[in-house]
């Protein structure tokens, strides 16, 4: 076995920037919606939506910062084009949605698509052994889950 210069395995660092850019293209889609629905937000809710939906894509921006890094830092190259998100993304596309509850909707279908890719790669950088990797993972997992959860309350659904 060969070891990278961080110490961890070269072939399943390989895997692992891979399944990371992923979900780089992944977040970028997700990151892209909550602009979208940010700036198009309509009805008496706009107030507290306009300021959450920043709030989140913020953070989803923080996010493709943190993933383009950690590929970078297993050796691999990040994705950098629209290009190759929309090639590689999963996340629904949410075009012109200026309704609440379709936003919401919206976005705790893009957090469950990222949730989904994310605890794949928990699970392959556990078995590449790759804390870095996978405390990243187990982070956006935890806030993630409790922003569907959230999210959910607000549709006054159940999770």
């Amino acid at each position: 076995m060969i070891l990278n210069s961080i110490g961890l395995n070269a072939d399943k660092s390989k895997e692992l920037s891979h399944e990371l850019n992923g979900l780089l293209a992944n977040f970028q889609q997700y990151y892209q919606n909550l602009r979208g629905i940010h700036w198009n937000i309509k009805g008496k809710r706009f107030f507290d939506l306009h300021v959450k939906f920043e709030e989140l894509y913020d953070d989803a921006n923080l996010k493709v910062d943190e993933i383009a890094e950690r590929v970078l830092t297993l050796g691999g190259v990040p994705m950098h084009t629209f290009e190759d998100y929309i090639e590689s993304a999963k996340v629904p596309v949410g075009k012109n949605i200026t309704k609440d509850e379709e936003a919401i909707r919206l976005i705790v279908g893009s957090l469950t698509q990222l949730l989904i890719i994310e605890r794949g790669i928990l699970n392959a950088s556990d078995d590449a052994e790759d804390e870095g990797t996978n405390s990243m993972m187990s982070d956006f997992i935890t806030q993630q889950e409790k922003t569907v959860w959230m999210m959910k309350a607000w549709l006054a659904e159940e999770i």
